[in-house]
């Protein structure tokens, strides 16, 4: 009996058990969260950017290359958010299968010049890649990845299109509990000032207007003459929500918004989920997001 119970302890904390689950990777905390919620107990996801973090101006690291060349699948957004994928997968030698998780989403246009960034920055290739801020478009992302989870471990399929349905069914009430709160809230006074140009798809989805001293991307400093546009935009459109984002230095927007004589109003989670309550889930995150937008227009 004693013998019996060494041989299972042994297989228990073999290699080979430890993988039992399929080893995902998930290009940042987003993408891990619902790559989660789809894959359940028969995945075991680990995240390259973490919680908070920007994904923009991230570096793969010698341990992140182990990572993906040790997983069988690797999730991203695509559209052009993480620049650093090429390289990655190169160093990794990964032939697992990649999903694409805005793959048949249309992005939205990017004109660079209207968001105070410079000219010369860096713009994803023209497209605006967080299309996560509609909830509508992640419904296409969990399709994706059900997809994806399935091709590499076809035995749970059936496990994972269930799954699926039922994230599905929750982002379906989580966009229209977002239209009901945002329909409260008159039409002129839907204008934002954020950190970065990351709302977009929120602001299209309910119809509000977002403004940005920064493009798309964090990885280019906005210039001094956008930023003095903005400001002179802010006052004259009397915008009274302004907003830091957890994964970027507030120091700019707390300039802009005492020299537009108005008050920062609060937190908002655009690229990473947060190690702390309240956005640690991508519901959790845009619930958190609506309530903040709603209090504060």
């Amino acid at each position: 009996m004693n013998v019996r119970k060494i041989i299972v302890s042994s297989l228990l904390l073999s290699p080979l058990a430890a993988w039992a689950n399929l080893p995902v990777v998930a290009s940042f905390s987003i993408m891990a969260d619902i790559t989660r919620e789809v894959g359940g107990e028969r995945v075991s996801v680990v995240s390259l950017v973490g919680t908070d973090q920007d994904a923009h101006v991230f570096q793969p690291k010698p341990a992140d290359v182990k990572k993906l060349a040790e997983a069988k699948v690797f999730v991203v957004n695509g559209l052009g958010f993480e620049g650093w994928i090429n390289r990655l997968n190169k160093s990794a030698n990964f032939k697992g299968v990649t999903v694409t998780a805005g793959n048949g989403i249309k992005p939205l246009e990017v004109a660079e010049d209207e968001h105070g960034h410079d000219e010369h920055g860096h713009d994803h290739g023209r497209a605006d890649p967080h299309a996560w801020h509609n909830p509508q478009h992640v419904l296409r992302y969990v399709d994706n990845i059900a997809a994806g989870l399935s091709r590499a471990d076809a035995a749970g399929a059936a496990y994972y299109r269930e799954r699926a349905a039922a994230y599905k069914a929750r982002l379906q009430e989580l966009d229209s509990w977002a239209g009901k709160q945002f329909a409260a809230v008159p039409a002129a006074r839907r204008k934002v000032l954020t950190s970065h140009d990351a709302f977009a798809y929120l602001g299209q989805r309910y119809a509000i207007r977002f403004m940005a001293p920064q493009g798309v991307s964090t990885d280019a400093e906005a210039s001094a003459k956008s930023v003095a546009q903005l400001i002179r935009q802010v006052k004259k459109e009397q915008v009274k929500a302004v907003f830091i984002e957890n994964m970027s230095d507030r120091r700019l927007i707390d300039q802009l918004a005492k020299e537009a004589g108005v008050k920062v109003g609060g937190k908002l989670y655009s690229d990473a989920l947060s190690s702390q309550p309240g956005a640690r889930s991508y519901l959790e995150m845009f619930r958190s997001n609506v309530t903040a937008l709603s209090q504060s227009m």
